[in-house]
């Protein structure tokens, strides 16, 4: 057997290359949790009982798949026909998502969501832990987290005003948004395959290393059982799931803020796109400041940050709309550091494990935590602002009060407790870039 060449640095344009690939995963994100909603109640006349109940389904057996899919491609020894054989499905399912038919469209519904998770989370973390197995530092897999995660933020972007620009109405705009988005994913999809250079494949987990007793239990759950006994991913996790929950608080309570506090609702479409695009233009930021301060340090310095901001939105009111786009801006300023070093912390924890060959399986599990997250904030937000009093649209009293307590000072308590756990284990958690 040769032995493997020795791994060069990548280039920008080889970081560039493979993070292409994460603009088409996030542009499919956004119309599946925003615009498919309204188009399956408004154009195919399903029921809003049925409507839910069906988007619930979905959503639970996408996460809970996610760690066997984690697993399961920790078997191969190469990532990229993993990305093959899922992009079709991801393609299929979205385009037939977005295109509900006259009659029998609630099945028509789960089927093509359920296909179009099984694509989605299979590319997802299949690109990720390639990502792992690509980088040979720990500061190479913190730009490559970049680099995905910025064409992320990009595709988000692009997802939010595309269907605006395509046509008037919502039908028809996400139809020809189906058309276009299977261009975009075939070429970013040939851009990361093609031009990515091919290191040596890792030697694949053997069948026999996840049965620890050579009998019942299987390579799967040997395999979730060891990482999940690994104490610095427990801790990850636990500060992942806390700074999850106060970054998904605010973002399910958004359009309610924007509208019933500050009565700005004709402004959210741009609020919310300079709230990304804040996050895009600071990765750069945050990946230096992590080279410099380390992962951990420069994700507290986020946390405090975001922290601060969503206090002082606490005192904003009616018309207030520029100090908002000031919370905006900072907001999304620290929204690039969650996405990036989170992650980088992640890979750096799988590319210690077994030389990487446990990154499906790391990943697996974060993209499980991270859905439930969102699950998480909506299940604890909406029904508290129900008890508190609010309703949406009455923009008076002790509502708006709960509404803006909610939104602003309940994600800075999950905040300072991810904070504290951070800095407390913050030695645990990485090594130095």
């Amino acid at each position: 057997m040769n032995a493997p060449a020795p791994a060069l640095p990548l280039s920008l344009p080889h970081r560039l290359a493979y993070g292409a690939l994460g603009l088409p995963l996030a542009m499919a994100a956004l119309p599946l949790y925003v615009q498919v909603p309204y188009l399956y109640a408004d154009s195919a006349g399903v029921g809003l009982a049925l409507l839910g109940t069906l988007l619930l389904a979905a959503r639970l057996v996408d996460a809970l798949v996610d760690p066997l899919l984690g697993a399961w491609s920790d078997r191969g020894r190469r990532r990229q026909p993993l990305i093959l054989l899922a992009l079709p499905c991801l393609a299929g399912g979205l385009f037939a998502v977005l295109h509900p038919p006259a009659t029998g469209a609630a099945p028509w519904l789960l089927g093509a969501l359920l296909l179009t998770g099984f694509g989605f989370s299979l590319a997802s973390i299949a690109h990720q832990a390639w990502g792992v197995e690509l980088g040979a530092t720990p500061g190479e897999r913190t730009r490559l987290v970049a680099s995905r995660e910025g064409f992320g933020l990009v595709g988000i972007l692009f997802a939010g005003l595309a269907p605006t620009l395509l046509a008037a109405g919502s039908a028809q705009a996400l139809s020809r948004f189906a058309w276009l988005y299977l261009l975009l994913l075939a070429a970013t999809a040939a851009v990361t395959l093609l031009g990515v250079p091919r290191r040596a494949a890792t030697p694949a987990i053997p069948r026999a290393a996840g049965d620890a007793d050579g009998g019942g239990n299987t390579a799967l759950a040997a395999a979730l059982a060891d990482i999940l006994a690994e104490p610095a991913f427990r801790r990850l996790l636990a500060v992942f799931i806390l700074n999850g929950i106060a970054t998904a608080l605010p973002a399910t309570l958004f359009l309610f803020f924007v509208a019933d506090v500050l009565d700005v609702e004709h402004a959210s479409g741009p609020l919310l796109a300079l709230y990304f695009l804040s996050g895009v233009l600071c990765l750069p930021l945050w990946t230096a400041l992590a080279q410099r301060l380390g992962r951990a340090r420069a994700w507290l310095a986020a946390m405090l940050l975001a922290a601060l901001t969503f206090v002082a939105a606490a005192g904003l009111g009616p018309g207030d709309l520029w100090p908002f786009a000031l919370v905006c801006l900072l907001s999304g300023a620290a929204l690039g550091a969650d996405l990036v070093l989170p992650a980088a912390l992640l890979a750096e924890l799988a590319g210690r494990a077994a030389r990487g060959r446990r990154g499906g399986a790391y990943f697996g599990c974060w993209s499980l935590v991270g859905k439930l997250n969102l699950a998480l904030a909506a299940g604890l937000a909406l029904p508290l602002l129900a008890v508190l009093g609010y309703a949406p649209g009455v923009p008076a009293g002790q509502g708006t009060a709960a509404l803006t307590a909610v939104y602003c000072l309940l994600p800075v308590a999950f905040k300072l407790l991810a904070g504290g756990l951070l800095w407390r284990w913050r030695t645990s958690l990485e090594l130095p870039s």
